[in-house]
């Protein structure tokens, strides 16, 4: 494999990383808006609260609400699955040079 086709592939595996993980964060938005607990009240702009979404506290339990969070959940794995795949990728083209 050339160099710019590596580098190419890892352009394009960094935007897809990044559209899914922006896509997850729209979604713990999306969960917090519903969920009492974790409302913004303050009027102040503020990071999304992923680690609570993630972990389940303070979110709503309807149905709707906790497939938003097993959805969200799928997309961070994704991202985790595609920092191995590019980690095992980067191991074997080292190996073979």
């Amino acid at each position: 494999m050339t160099g710019e086709t590596f580098y190419f592939l890892c352009g394009v595996w960094a935007l897809v990383m990044l559209a899914i993980f922006i896509q997850a964060i729209r979604l713990s938005y999306r969960i917090e808006a519903r969920s009492p607990g974790l409302t913004n009240r303050s009027g102040v702009p503020r990071r999304a609260m992923m680690f609570h979404t993630v972990t389940n506290m303070n979110v709503a339990r309807d149905e709707e609400t906790q497939g938003m969070r097993r959805r969200m959940n799928r997309l961070l794995l994704i991202v985790l699955a595609g920092f191995a795949l590019l980690w095992a990728g980067v191991s074997l083209v080292q190996s073979a040079e």
